[in-house]
């Protein structure tokens, strides 16, 4: 478990690293040039850089975890990478199940795998699952998140490459909204900020703005119209 600057979780757990590009919101994957920097830096777990390699040995990191927190699972990959087995899937999720005194956030881009999965894996309330939703033409990545079990279901807006209209909010409950940052970052119009934000307010479904991004992130900061955003899911208040 590592501390993590980011804003929406406590601490990541990765019992898996690295991943494959599977659309354009991973053309600047921050995890791949973290992985690479950490593998030149010389540290075991990453020693094959941005290529999937599984970590048994971080299961049972959990079950030593006193204070109760948010954890973002596999933040360094996908849990529902297609080259995961679903053996070792069961696996992180079973100890999630059995460590309900913290909240586990799992992200993913394979909506389909995650489909395909969901109905055999228990999903104890402390599982919050959400899919990434960069684009207009990924908005269909929601359908499935929606016909899983999970009991919290989220969206990462991030990095925010397209007006997303319409979108499907009624079985949503979180939405994270941020911008792409550093070099190269493509811009994220407020417009389309705003207009998320009101679909959430429309919905009853709180919103995270998370941050403007740009080559200076910390610059730019994370407040939309002279406000912070932070919002949370109800349940986040039995943590």
């Amino acid at each position: 478990m590592n501390n993590t600057k980011i804003e929406w979780t406590d601490s990541t757990w990765n019992p898996a690293t690295g991943c494959t590009k599977i659309s354009t919101g991973c053309v600047h994957c921050y995890a791949e040039k973290m992985a690479n920097r950490l593998k030149a830096m010389g540290l075991k777990k990453y020693q094959n850089g941005f290529q999937l390699t599984l970590h048994p040995e971080t299961l049972n990191e959990p079950y030593s975890w006193k204070r109760p927190r948010m954890v973002f699972v596999n933040s360094m990959s996908d849990l529902f990478h297609e080259d995961i087995p679903f053996s070792y899937i069961e696996k992180v999720f079973s100890v999630m199940n059995e460590n309900r005194s913290h909240v586990f956030q799992i992200l993913t881009k394979r909506d389909a795998v995650l489909l395909e999965y969901a109905r055999h894996l228990k999903w104890t309330e402390n599982i919050w699952m959400g899919v990434t939703v960069e684009a207009d033409d990924k908005i269909y990545r929601i359908e499935n998140l929606i016909q899983t079990p999970a009991v919290v279901k989220f969206l990462s807006c991030e990095p925010l490459l397209t007006p997303l209209h319409s979108l499907p909010l009624r079985a949503i409950d979180w939405v994270i909204v941020g911008g792409e940052s550093g070099p190269g970052a493509r811009p994220m119009r407020r417009a389309w900020v705003e207009d998320i934000h009101s679909q959430c307010i429309s919905a009853g479904t709180p919103f995270f703005f998370k941050q403007w991004g740009g080559v200076n992130k910390k610059a730019a900061g994370r407040e939309l119209n002279g406000r912070t955003y932070s919002e949370m899911p109800d349940i986040a208040l039995a943590v």
